[in-house]
């Protein structure tokens, strides 16, 4: 039987043919979300803007009611819940963002904390409450700060990564492609106001970490073509290298979409942005390694004498870091 082949072996698309229009959308779309992010903002969660945390155990039933406990905390006026399962399958962890309104007012907290509990006792009679957290204003502001240098030293690090592994070209390609996927997540996120918090920050390392491997997959088969091709120009090498690794890029990326839709069309609410995040960024991720990583290639210049160390005189022969013969 034959194999079925998403990619046959003989593609040749000409990807370098439109990196200039690709560029021009991608720059606009990263430039419309640093401007959403600004004017529209985020929907911070209680992680970052503070709050209350309420555990509960439904001791009068194995499970707990997540659906319609959802409904009944909602219906107070105090916002949508985020609500999880917490250790046990009937333990809940409800998790509450002061309102804006309530901010700075005394008791406000302990206020939206009573009306909670109390209405879950009344329509779910046994119910024990196991204990009620509060995210101060200024330990939320600590977890955004630690955040946002977490995704900063991982780009930095990255890019200093790919520098030594290749040359300082790719050190900046891969940068770029990084902060292309992040911006427009963070974009997505401001358009659609879903809820932004910690297990955002999880979701932006992943695609980061997804990014990079990509990336580093397609500049892998450059490096090994600017050494094998010696006259060949660098955009027909670059589209050779990027076919050559296609098939590749296409089943890792389909493979992980087609889980990650499963989640968002049948998983649970409490991961929906986790997951809406992780999709978009397999998706830009996968376009950023092909028309930003690469094309930048071009215009930094790079070519086969990127790996070609001077030797002692003009002309004389030499060996480059990887052991070549020039």
């Amino acid at each position: 039987m034959k194999l079925l082949k998403l990619v046959p072996d003989d593609t040749n698309i000409d990807f370098m043919k439109w990196r200039k229009i690709a560029f021009g959308i991608s720059l606009a779309l990263m430039i419309a979300s640093v401007v959403l992010v600004g004017v529209r903002g985020l929907n911070f969660g209680v992680d970052f803007v503070g709050g209350q945390m309420i555990r509960v155990t439904f001791t009068q039933t194995a499970e707990a009611p997540v659906a319609k406990l959802r409904d009944t905390v909602g219906a107070l006026g105090y916002g949508s819940p985020s609500i999880q399962r917490f250790g046990a399958p009937n333990e809940v962890s409800i998790r509450m963002r002061l309102p804006k309104e309530a901010e700075g007012q005394t008791g406000a907290a302990a206020t939206m904390t009573n009306a909670i509990v109390g209405s879950i006792q009344k329509d779910y009679p046994g119910a024990r409450v196991d204990g009620v957290d509060s995210v101060s204003g200024k330990v939320s502001d600590e977890l955004f700060q630690k955040g946002t240098i977490a995704l900063l030293a991982a780009m930095v690090a990255i890019a200093i990564y790919i520098w030594v592994r290749f040359e300082w070209q790719f050190g900046v390609g891969g940068l770029a492609a990084l902060a292309h996927d992040v911006t427009l997540t963070f974009g997505f996120f401001a358009l659609t106001q879903l809820e932004f918090d910690l297990n955002i920050i999880a979701a932006l390392l992943t695609i980061i970490g997804y990014s990079l491997n990509d990336t580093i997959v397609v500049y892998d088969r450059i490096r090994e073509n600017l050494k094998k091709y010696r006259k060949m120009e660098i955009g027909e090498l670059i589209n050779l290298s990027i076919n050559e690794t296609l098939s590749r890029t296409v089943m890792t990326s389909l493979t992980m979409v087609i889980v990650l839709v499963a989640m968002l069309l049948l998983g649970p609410e409490t991961i929906f942005g986790f997951t809406a995040a992780m999709t978009l960024g397999i998706v830009v991720g996968t376009y950023s390694s092909i028309y930003w990583g690469a094309p930048i290639l071009v215009w930094l210049k790079v070519g086969p004498d990127s790996f070609v160390p001077v030797g002692d005189k003009p002309g004389a022969p030499g060996r480059d870091r990887e052991g070549y013969t020039r």
